[in-house]
């Protein structure tokens, strides 16, 4: 009992700090791009109006780049102080990404936020312009290598297990690097933060235009936002299927949670909107749901490119269809876990008395037996499949948001194109209240990835319990809440500054 109490502040702690840092995190991707962009037209330019409006757009990106640092280096620190077996078992492959990610790219962009920041009279247009571009390319590459690290942890591959150390060891380091599910998350992710920085511009400049204030650079910026927002909305939709096409490959429990399949079939559809049946358990009879819309083939066509593709669903993987599907049952899994946890015990206790016949042949089933090794620690073979209602809704709302952010974008650029924006005051409106919607679709979309990875901290080979640290509960629980109290009032702080800051205009800063 007190070791799952552990596991759950453990991975609520975690979850707040993650949640808390994707707040400040998209916008940092996507404004600094923003802010290139405009920077780039002020230099061919040479119009001042565009200097102006590169400022003040950077102010903001530099409060928000400011106290977003704080969560992130928090969440990293959490990995040794609750998360200290991981650390262990697989820091060798998931310490590599992030050390290169903390000497190459955020010293990068910290080296010229710098310039950028404090540079304007000091150095040439161009190098200022550089040092801006650099910036931009430093925070996305900091999301690469943090996503590679991510990735690993959703489709573990270039490793083997040393048996002698009881750790995961890398054996491909372009392998970890070029893992399908690290790029597609990659470039969905970023999009994602993309969209974001355009909505906080293209909503922010509405804001302007309802109150008649800096009319011309609002609308300027409108254009570079709802511009940008609209090719990366498009950018979003493509690396989305890819992203579920992953999924579908490589985690089949998520795919089924995120679409609330319980019966796999061949031509499955996607559900586009519908409710649960939350009485609905594994195993049982009753309707998967009360009602829902589904587009027919969609899910088979956008999970294996095949509209006539099986979809495996939660009673197939959990129970097993060897017959017509060959899917092994979660118990075969977990009995041949079982046997792959007794050889490492049995090979460690021949080393120790010098039996090198048995410690081989120990190895040998170990061998035979270690992509189920994982599977040997859970106690249920249910415990396979996530959270489904909170994977289901928090991908369905992710994507329904998406859709709108679409058709928002499109329609900001042909109004302002066409010179009738300022007549568009519920449009306008739209736009402003907006900006929260991105941050609620980032955040599930953060949800559905690790939420539905579940109830794997390394997805198939090593569950969360066995992750954490051995620290006690108590400890845990108040540093959640002091975390708690510390990110809010950062939160607060910035709102506060960057309402200050949008409230005195886009005058030169």
């Amino acid at each position: 009992m007190e070791d799952t109490l552990l596991t759950d502040w453990s991975r609520a702690q975690f979850a707040l700090t993650a949640l808390y840092h994707w707040l400040f995190v998209p916008l940092t991707l996507g404004l600094s791009f923003i802010v290139a962009i405009m920077e780039t037209i002020y230099v061919k330019t040479g119009n001042v109006i565009w200097k102006e409006i590169t400022k003040f757009w950077m102010t903001l990106f530099a409060i928000n780049f400011a106290i977003g640092l704080a969560t992130g280096i928090i969440m990293e620190f959490e990995f040794g102080t609750n998360w200290s077996n991981y650390s262990w078992i697989v820091g060798d492959i998931f310490g590599a990404p992030l050390a290169i990610e903390g000497i190459m790219a955020f010293f990068m962009e910290s080296t010229f936020f710098a310039v950028m920041f404090f540079g304007w009279d000091k150095v040439s247009k161009k190098m200022h312009l550089l040092s801006t571009w650099l910036v931009a390319i430093g925070s996305n590459l900091s999301a690469l290598w943090i996503l590679v690290a991510n990735g690993w942890m959703q489709h573990p591959i270039g490793m083997e297990f040393n048996l002698d150390t009881a750790r995961f060891e890398m054996s491909s380091f372009f392998d970890v690097l070029f893992n399908p599910n690290a790029y597609s998350k990659f470039l969905h992710t970023v999009g994602s933060g993309y969209v974001m920085g355009s909505l906080f511009v293209v909503g922010i400049s509405a804001w302007y235009l309802l109150k008649n204030k800096d009319v011309i650079k609002a609308k300027k910026s409108m254009v570079v936002g709802a511009t940008f927002g609209l090719i990366t909305s498009i950018f979003l939709i493509f690396t989305g299927d890819e992203a579920a096409h992953q999924v579908a490959l490589t985690q089949p429990t998520k795919l089924a949670a995120m679409e609330g399949l319980y019966d796999g079939h061949e031509r499955a559809g996607i559900v586009a909107i519908g409710q649960l049946n939350h009485n609905k358990q594994i195993g049982d009879d009753q309707e998967e749901f009360f009602w829902s819309i589904e587009i027919p083939r969609a899910l088979s066509l956008l999970g294996f490119h095949d509209m006539n593709a099986f979809v495996p669903g939660i009673n197939d993987l959990v129970y097993g269809d060897m017959d017509h599907h060959n899917i092994e049952s979660a118990q075969s899994k977990m009995d041949k876990g079982k046997i792959a946890i007794a050889a490492l015990k049995a090979y460690k206790d021949a080393k120790k008395t010098g039996n090198d016949t048995e410690a081989q042949k120990a190895l040998e089933e170990f061998r035979a037996n270690e992509k189920y090794f994982g599977y040997g620690y859970l106690k249920n073979p249910e415990d396979i499949i996530p959270p489904v209602a909170l994977t289901f809704y928090s991908f369905h709302i992710m994507v329904g948001l998406g859709t709108w952010f679409l058709a928002l974008f499109f329609f900001l650029l042909y109004f302002s194109v066409v010179g009738k924006l300022d007549n568009q005051k519920m449009l306008l409106r739209a736009a402003l209240w907006s900006i929260p919607l991105g941050y609620i679709a980032g955040e599930m979309g953060w949800i559905v990835a690790e939420v539905g990875r579940q109830p794997w901290a390394i997805f198939e080979m090593l569950p969360v319990g066995m992750a954490t640290s051995q620290v006690s509960t108590t400890a845990v629980q108040t540093t959640f809440w002091l975390f708690a109290i510390t990110f809010t009032g950062l939160l607060i702080a910035e709102i506060r500054i960057m309402t200050t800051q949008i409230k005195k205009g886009m005058e030169e800063h």
